[in-house]
């Protein structure tokens, strides 16, 4: 057979000795090779060195949306500090549970509540399910909020067939959340 004189095709013990030492060199080396900052740390908030609370959860959280006998759907979440506070919020997409048709969306911002057990609070409005508006996507990266939506430019535009993409974004600054559109190529991606 051709190959059969090859050092690499007849395996001895020295070659898998020196093979575990080559691995376990590595392995060694690489353990002793960490950047500085791999170092282990506890989140600790400012009241008293406590570990961070859970973000605000939606499905407790009493919105200001009126679905008569239907329920309220929360259809999005993300959470993060988005204010800057040192505390975690949760952004909610909501809407009326519906067997057929997709309802407007209400986007929402939750904070933690103010006491203990109690349902969390919704601090902020981003899209009232007035604006008619379909949330597509909805992301938070670097506190900030982006979301993609699906809208009617018209009434006389069929309920079926929305003609309106819309990408906004919203940042914490001078104590408010402000708004601004996305390029319509990013506030159209899917996620």
């Amino acid at each position: 057979m051709a190959g059969q004189d090859l050092l690499h095709t007849q395996p001895r013990p020295m070659h898998w000795l020196v093979t575990a030492t080559a691995l376990s060199a590595v392995v060694a080396a690489a353990s002793l090779l960490q950047p500085a900052a791999a170092t282990a740390t506890t989140s600790h908030d400012a009241a008293g060195g406590r570990p961070p609370a859970a973000a605000p959860d939606p499905a407790r959280a009493s919105f200001p949306v009126d679905c008569g006998p239907n329920r309220l759907d929360v259809v999005k979440k993300a959470s993060a500090d988005l204010d800057g506070d040192g505390t975690t919020e949760t952004v909610a997409a909501v809407r009326c549970h519906s067997g057929t048709g997709t309802p407007p969306t209400g986007v929402y911002i939750l904070a933690r509540p103010e006491k203990a057990g109690a349902a969390p609070r919704v601090v902020a409005t981003l899209v009232a399910p007035a604006r008619q508006l379909t949330v597509q996507t909805l992301t938070v990266r670097d506190g900030a909020i982006s979301a993609a939506f699906l809208g009617y430019s018209t009434l006389d535009v069929p309920r079926c067939c929305p003609d309106v993409h819309k990408g906004l974004k919203w940042q914490w600054k001078g104590g408010k959340f402000v708004q601004s559109d996305l390029p319509a190529a990013l506030g159209t991606a899917r996620a």
